[in-house]
């Protein structure tokens, strides 16, 4: 009897030994993770966290940490070449508003000097026009401004898109004619109705048809389906489908668009998911096909 009571014991004993060994690796390792996280957060480095443990919970723990700096490396690249394109955005918006009002300036000094009416009409017009310029401009800085927070709330009601997307196409009904523009519209005979702030779907919309006057090689189609899917299609033959995969980031523009600011159809996509609908472009045999579901 007392022999078998020492072997239990012993294997008593053995337990604790080898639960000490363990507990202290577990320490071990856990040191050396904290002390290689210290490092990688203190310093520009690439490196991940490394462990010579055994125990599986150790390793998954390492995983996790490791995973969790991918991320936040990738997000602290993002935030630096955000910084870095907001000022070039700013910088190009800023050059963009001293143009038209350099010319402001320039045809006002020849009204004052010139005598004839027909002219001072003639330059009245193109002051009216930079003027124009300008407040569209400024107008896409706004709405830069107050979309950078996602996080804003808006006002939704129950709206009509049908009728909000015939009073966009009529306001630009004037516009389509100068650019020899035909617009083929097919518009679904069911009325759409859906919960959304009917100020920004507006501004969607307006958005859209402006970068449609900019690319298209005068044709455009919209089509709103029962389902509530819109889609614009214009001809572009000056993009291409690497293009149209950045065509709603932030900053990108397109290099021969004269006077894209890179902000429309950002700020489209921002408002869109404000109004909790998603948008998406696609390039197709040289056609540009931006869709829009609204939920």
């Amino acid at each position: 009897m007392n022999i078998w009571l020492y072997v239990i014991i012993f294997i008593l004993v053995l337990i604790c030994i080898l639960l000490i060994i363990k507990i202290i690796n577990i320490k071990k390792a856990l040191k050396g993770i904290e002390k290689s996280l210290n490092n990688i957060l203190k310093s520009d480095t690439n490196n991940l966290i490394t462990t010579s443990s055994s125990d599986k919970y150790i390793k998954n723990l390492t995983i996790i940490f490791n995973n969790e700096l991918k991320i936040m490396r990738d997000q602290k690249l993002q935030y630096k070449n955000g910084n870095q394109e907001l000022k070039r955005t700013i910088t190009n918006i800023s050059h963009d508003l001293r143009t038209p009002l350099t010319a402001i300036k320039g045809y006002i000094d020849l009204i004052k000097e010139e005598n004839s009416n027909k002219k001072n009409e003639k330059y009245i017009k193109i002051i009216e026009k930079k003027s124009n310029e300008l407040v569209e401009l400024t107008e896409q800085l706004f709405d830069f401004s107050k979309t950078l927070d996602m996080n804003i709330e808006i006002n939704k009601e129950n709206c009509c898109i049908n009728e909000i997307l015939e009073e966009t196409l009529v306001d630009y009904y004037t516009i389509f004619k100068e650019k020899n523009i035909k617009p083929e519209i097919l518009l679904c005979e069911e009325k759409v109705y859906r919960m959304v702030n009917k100020a920004s779907i507006v501004r969607i919309f307006e958005n859209i048809l402006s970068n449609i006057l900019k690319y298209s090689n005068n044709n455009f189609k919209v089509e709103l389906k029962n389902s509530g899917k819109i889609i614009f299609s214009n001809k572009a033959t000056n993009l291409d489908e690497t293009t149209v995969q950045k065509i709603f980031d932030r900053y990108f523009t397109v290099e021969n668009a004269k006077k894209a600011t890179g902000l429309g159809l950002s700020i489209a996509k921002q408002l869109v998911e404000l109004n909790n609908g998603t948008i998406n472009a696609k390039y197709i045999k040289d056609i540009l096909i931006i869709e829009i579901e609204l939920i």
